[in-house]
């Protein structure tokens, strides 16, 4: 039996960045085949060149960026010599692109429901009421609730996971030949991931359309791909079927990233609580030993009671009619001091806005959070920016939590800066040690975030939350953005600054093989309430409702050795 055509082929690629010590390598003679109708997986750690190897086949590489050898071969016309106009009729309707940062890749100005439709039209695809009638369906298809009335939302009105769903639905909208996955489901909870790699796949068999998968998750590549490639400093080091690479594989590299990858199976990182805080900060929220307030549990740092948070929503019309929607729902938990308490749960459970209620970030509709036996309502100006000093964030996206006109140094060095803590000199050598604490060379501390990879950033962001030695570290999604060997790395130095300083963190993820490893107690959402509660192993061990035995159903790769 003949072998079929690629529908992409990459043929000795090499890539480029100008800089300002000249050409720096990217990517360095890749060859990699897509069959129609097959799923290739490209998976390497941050920085490897998956990405740029992604973006130079729909030639949109950073400015710098050029390919500078080699062929990409799509239906048989070379890519790297197309014109311009050429390729904008290739993108989209031949090509769709689901990019991995949903915030930087959707219009803040525009109603979700009509930048999908945008896409549509621009192909001649669909118009008009046809158009939005597509888009209703496509956010339905993407796990989407109520989609007539989310097509009328704007971004910020989306979760982190339900924007990156809009993204994949824009993507999928023209029914292309080829689909670029870059991270297509790093933003989303593993229920809600499973159903959009099930559509994919069902997509695969319809029109046969083949999968170019970027992706730093080894057991989703693993479960999800027909062939995987393995990438390091800009070069395939493996490649071939995903069954044989995972069962035997060949290069030590590849054996690194099978060994760091977290499952259910994995060594746990926790840390055994200290016998009393060992942070600098033993004060009240308000620097004043024994200020009025509710005394916290003993040994408890935070204590969440009865806590509810409602909404009010536009309507699906255009009339200005409102909703109510209730996010957060008489949630109530604790943090120890010393102890990591994980909230686990669907995109759009309530456990980002539970995190936000507790940084301060969103008032209470009802209900309480007392932090240090202070009631975070009552505080004042002063005392608030107290507070800040003492519980910082670890934001769920990367790209939009640095300021793009600040240097590395200059971002981790700004809470120091704002809360007056040494000299300019100081905060610099601070934010070098900072770097090396979260694996980046101290010289990275010159560069912008721009110039950076997603995972880079991510720990960037790290840094600067460590800056300030808080007692309280939120981290929203914090590892979801990081290839899985320095994923291992953070949370290890999470751990390591638990056991030395007596942190205490509210983790909040989708992952819960990593939830497992890091945690001391885990509660999960559904629908803003907290359906269940319990250490680690009676939660992945025993769980007791049928929605928690759902999540772990459907963890990829679930039976992927540690």
């Amino acid at each position: 039996m003949a072998t079929p055509t690629p529908v992409l082929s990459i043929r000795d690629l090499s890539v480029s960045f100008r800089s300002g010590t000249g050409e720096v390598p990217a990517v360095k003679g890749v060859s990699i085949e897509v069959l129609p109708g097959r799923t290739v997986a490209v998976v390497g750690e941050s920085g490897s060149g998956k990405s740029t190897t992604a973006a130079a086949v729909n030639r949109l590489l950073p400015p710098g960026g050029r390919i500078t050898g080699g062929q990409v071969l799509f239906d048989g016309r070379d890519l790297a010599r197309l014109s311009e106009r050429e390729m904008v009729a290739v993108r989209g309707a031949q090509i769709g692109f689901v990019p991995q940062d949903p915030m930087s890749n959707l219009n803040p100005l525009m109603r979700i429901g009509d930048q999908i439709a945008e896409a549509l039209e621009v192909h001649g695809l669909a118009a008009g009421k046809a158009a939005h009638a597509r888009v209703t369906e496509l956010l339905d298809m993407v796990g989407i609730p109520d989609p007539a009335r989310r097509a009328n939302q704007y971004p910020h009105e989306f979760s982190g996971g339900m924007r990156q769903r809009a993204l994949i639905a824009m993507g999928l909208a023209c029914k292309p030949r080829l689909l670029i996955a870059d991270e297509p489901t790093s933003a989303l909870d593993v229920t809600v991931q499973r159903r959009i790699l099930d559509q994919l796949s069902e997509l695969i068999e319809e029109l046969g359309t083949s999968v170019f998968l970027i992706t730093h998750d080894l057991a989703l590549a693993a479960e999800r791909a027909d062939s995987i490639a393995v990438m390091y400093h800009g070069e395939i080091v493996e490649s071939g079927d995903a069954a044989r690479i995972l069962a035997d594989p060949q290069h030590d590299y590849t054996r690194r990233l099978l060994r760091a990858a977290p499952s259910l199976a994995s060594a746990r990182t926790v840390v055994a609580v200290p016998a009393r805080p060992t942070g600098r900060h033993a004060a009240t929220v308000t620097g004043t030993p024994g200020a009025a307030g509710t005394p916290a549990a003993e040994g408890g740092l935070v204590e969440v009671r009865n806590l509810s948070k409602v909404f009010t929503l536009r309507s699906a019309g255009r009339g200005g009619e409102t909703e109510h929607f209730t996010a957060v729902d008489d949630v109530s938990f604790g943090i120890a001091r010393g102890r990591t308490v994980s909230i686990v749960g669907e995109s759009g459970s309530g456990k980002s806005t539970t995190a936000n209620l507790l940084l301060g970030l969103e008032k209470a509709t009802s209900g309480r959070i007392d932090f240090d036996g202070t009631d975070l309502a009552g505080l004042r100006r002063k005392e608030m920016f107290a507070f800040r000093r003492r519980v910082q964030p670890v934001f769920q996206n990367p790209y939009a939590s640095l300021d793009p006109r600040y240097t590395v140094g200059q971002s981790i060095a700004e809470p120091l800066r704002v809360h007056r803590v040494g000299t300019a000199a100081s905060r610099r050598k601070e934010a070098a040690r900072l770097l090396d604490q979260v694996a980046l060379p101290a010289a990275m501390a010159e560069r912008l975030p721009h110039e950076l990879s997603g995972g880079q950033r991510q720990r960037v962001a790290i840094a600067r939350a460590l800056a300030l030695s808080p007692e309280l570290i939120v981290l929203d999604e914090a590892v979801s953005a990081l290839d899985v060997l320095v994923q291992a790395q953070i949370l290890e130095l999470l751990a390591e600054l638990q056991r030395e300083l007596g942190l205490s963190y509210l983790f909040i993820s989708h992952d819960l093989a990593v939830v497992r490893m890091i945690s001391h107690s885990v509660h999960v959402m559904q629908r803003g309430r907290i359906v269940e509660s319990g250490t680690p192993e009676e939660i992945f061990g025993s769980p007791s409702t049928p929605y928690t035995r759902e999540l772990l159903a459907a963890i990829p790769g679930a039976g992927l050795a540690a």
